[in-house]
């Protein structure tokens, strides 16, 4: 079982100024907000055609930025031999997110294609119907509360 922890970029990670007394940061530090704390993602894929290659998993909050999280500084992207990514599990802060998974068997670092149909397999949070090209953001979108979650990814093949 792969298992990646990621800090988050949550309030702990801003600066919150000078704090004169030990009283005033005891105040300080009961109103941070809930979401300081990370929550656990365990993700499973299911039907991967085999072992082979790789498989890269990119987790993003912005719409503008899915499926690929290409220009999202804040994304979580993680890549890891396919014949240990049956499970994985990420230390994230609470929130929304949408998950996108690609099996890319023969390691080249991308989802190879023919005519415009992947080659590779794919999947993504929610295992939302594919009709041509990636699902959007909200079909895939998913909550992490502050407890944790499980997400059943199920990989998809087009040829």
């Amino acid at each position: 079982m792969g298992s990646i922890s990621e800090p988050g970029t949550g309030s702990a990670g801003r600066t919150w100024g000078l704090v004169r007394s030990t009283a005033a940061a005891a105040a300080a530090l009961l109103l941070l907000p809930a979401a300081a704390s990370a929550a656990q993602l365990n993700v499973s894929l299911q039907g991967l055609r085999n072992l082979r290659g790789q498989v890269h998993l990119c987790l993003t909050r912005s719409a503008d930025h899915f499926p690929d999280c290409s220009g999202d500084p804040a994304a979580v992207k993680r890549s890891l031999p396919a014949n240990q990514a049956a499970h994985i599990a990420f230390e994230l802060q609470p929130g929304a997110y949408a998950l996108s998974v690609i099996h890319d068997e023969n390691g080249n670092g991308r989802l190879d294609t023919s005519l415009g149909i992947p080659r590779e397999g794919f999947g993504f949070s929610n295992n939302p119907h594919i009709w041509f090209g990636p699902p959007s953001f909200a079909a895939a979108r998913f909550l992490l509360p502050a407890g944790g979650a499980a997400l059943n990814v199920t990989m998809k093949y087009m040829l």
